[in-house]
């Protein structure tokens, strides 16, 4: 099931709906690029942005202005009958699985199949491959009824790859599923992407989807793309408020509200939340702190590690001599973040 991926490219693209005399820029003047492989995830709240952004790619919406190229093709303006040709070459995954309830799950599958004009006789094998491929050999004959969620997505996901595509776009794929079967379901388009090369566009609003699969991640806020990176580069250092918020409900690595509330009122001190890096040089200061009777107590942390680089945040109660710890803050700033919790 070989396949190589597809490279999209966005440069100034705007999409405005006008709807009774009124204008909804759905889409802001964005420029990102999503290279052949790439697992790109896109994430905002609600009204964001994110699922327009999807219509563009396969031609469900046409952009206002800006190109759009897909494998250095223009879509923007591109004539009907020229974008379903685009569209045998991308797979959708659906929210709500979509699959035909009146078909079996070996059906589902085999109907793009049918729809691309492909024999019978090379349906079959074809049908069961996929089968193979996502773990449901034994499910073939079941009815989307008689499926679990995951099981359903897993068929949702067969038949995205039926017609060999190069491009899979899946819009909030696993907000209908539990945890474990969210992980089962990322685990399988992370082999999908992996072992066939395919270019996957993850349109989500839970920030463990993108940390779980993601090589990079852009950040929409209305119709803009207000952060866009490496998982990594987001996740450790978030520059705008609602990459910050995103972040933050993923890591769990500052305390909250309350917590530092609590935090606060536990202990005489001084609380710091100090970013953690390889770079950071916190340890060292610490030490050197505590040589001058400084007590650098950790109260808080989160650590995790992201593209095989390791990085978190500290919150440290601090006691001691002012100056001293005026020193260790001021050795710690050269090389890391640093902010104080104050009531």
């Amino acid at each position: 099931m070989a396949s190589t991926g597809t490279r999209i490219e966005f440069r100034d693209v705007s999409k405005v709906f006008r709807t009774g005399g009124h204008e909804v820029v759905a889409v802001d003047g964005v420029t990102l690029t999503v290279e052949p492989g790439e697992i790109l995830g896109v994430i905002g709240y609600s009204g964001a942005g994110k699922s327009t952004l999807v219509r563009l790619i396969n031609g469900l919406d046409q952009a206002t202005s800006g190109q759009l190229l897909i494998d250095g093709t223009d879509v923007v303006g591109m004539r009907e009958r020229d974008l379903r040709g685009l569209r045998r070459n991308i797979g959708m995954i659906f929210q709500q699985f979509n699959l035909l309830t009146s078909r079996t799950a070996a059906g589902n599958i085999e109907y793009p199949l049918q729809l691309a004009g492909m024999k019978k006789d090379e349906r079959g094998p074809r049908v069961a491959e996929l089968l193979d491929f996502v773990g449901l050999s034994d499910r073939g004959d079941n009815y989307p009824e008689q499926l679990s969620g995951g099981q359903k997505q897993r068929v949702g996901i067969a038949r995205a790859l039926a017609t060999n595509p190069s491009l899979l776009l899946a819009d909030e794929a696993t907000s209908a599923l539990d945890p474990e079967t969210t992980e089962e379901v990322l685990a399988l388009l992370r082999r999908v992407n992996e072992e066939l090369g395919i270019t996957i566009v993850v349109i989500t609003h839970e920030m463990d989807v993108i940390r779980s699969i993601a090589h990079k991640v852009a950040v929409m806020e209305a119709g803009r793309v207000v952060e866009y990176g490496s998982v990594y580069d987001v996740f450790s250092n978030p520059q705008t408020h609602v990459a910050q918020r995103f972040v933050s409900t993923s890591l769990r690595n500052t305390p909250n509200e309350i917590e530092a509330r609590e935090l606060l009122n536990a202990a005489p001190g001084r609380l710091f939340t100090v970013d953690l890096k390889e770079d950071s040089g916190f340890f060292g200061a610490a030490e050197a702190a505590r040589r001058r009777g400084v007590t650098v107590q950790p109260v808080h942390a989160g650590i995790t590690t992201l593209q095989e680089q390791s990085f978190g945040k500290m919150t440290v109660r601090l006691n001691g001599d002012d100056a001293a710890i005026t020193e260790f803050l001021t050795t710690l700033q050269q090389t890391t973040d640093i902010q104080e919790i104050v009531r």
